[in-house]
């Protein structure tokens, strides 16, 4: 049986994805830079700091800024988020996930937060999740970010798991690589046209249940 389960943030436990993208389109039309729902597809499950280095690229500005500025401009970014995530609270939890975390706190399966963002203990905290989450793995503290399996791996160790030992819960295909490349066995949320046919794909969390957790594992 599994000991540990490993979640994504945004589009697992709730969606900011919508804030994320409303702070960065914000920065880029400061930046003259445009970028559309579909270019932001592409920086769902990766840092903040690949992001905005993305969208530079994008308005091909990449030696426009000096290392401090690309650092004012990130940090400009998260205030604009930040500011705009204030509201976040119980109501905001995805269908299934309060009573899945309830499930693995009963069965003593140890819980773990493997989200790129930095604001994943303060979203927690404004949710009423905190005491669900044995850890909060630190992004600012791995290598590297997703596709890398560090924050993963980050976690899993965090929590006393050999990563063999976890399953790990994501709605973006950098997120899936991650997993795959710790060595977590995946499950996505969300299209296998998008996340593979390969790994088992829920259609959202309302599918994420303690049962279907253990087929899961029990499968493969």
């Amino acid at each position: 049986m599994f000991r540990a389960v490993l979640f994504d943030l945004d589009g697992v436990i709730t969606d900011t994805a919508e804030y994320h993208y409303l702070a960065w389109k914000k920065l880029a039309n400061e930046l003259d830079i445009s970028i559309d729902r579909k270019f932001n597809e592409q920086l769902k499950g990766v840092s903040r700091e690949e992001s905005l280095r993305r969208i530079i690229a994008a308005g091909d500005k990449e030696n426009k800024f000096s290392l401090e500025e690309l650092n004012a401009l990130a940090t400009r970014k998260n205030d604009n988020y930040v500011q705009m995530i204030q509201a976040v609270s119980s109501k905001d939890i995805y269908p299934g996930i309060l009573e899945l975390l309830k499930s693995l706190k009963e069965k003593n399966i140890k819980i773990a937060l493997a989200s790129a963002s930095k604001n994943g203990s303060f979203l927690l905290e404004q949710m009423g999740l905190t005491d669900y989450f044995d850890m909060v793995a630190d992004p600012e503290k791995v290598s590297a970010s997703k596709p890398a399996p560090d924050i993963f791996l980050a976690a899993a160790e965090g929590v006393g798991v050999d990563i063999k030992d976890a399953l790990g819960i994501e709605d973006a295909q950098a997120g899936i690589q991650a997993i795959k490349a710790a060595g977590a066995v995946p499950i996505g949320v969300g299209s296998p046209e998008i996340l593979g046919t390969d790994i088992a794909v829920v259609k959202d969390t309302s599918e994420l249940t303690w049962n279907k957790l253990e087929t899961i594992w029990n499968k493969q």
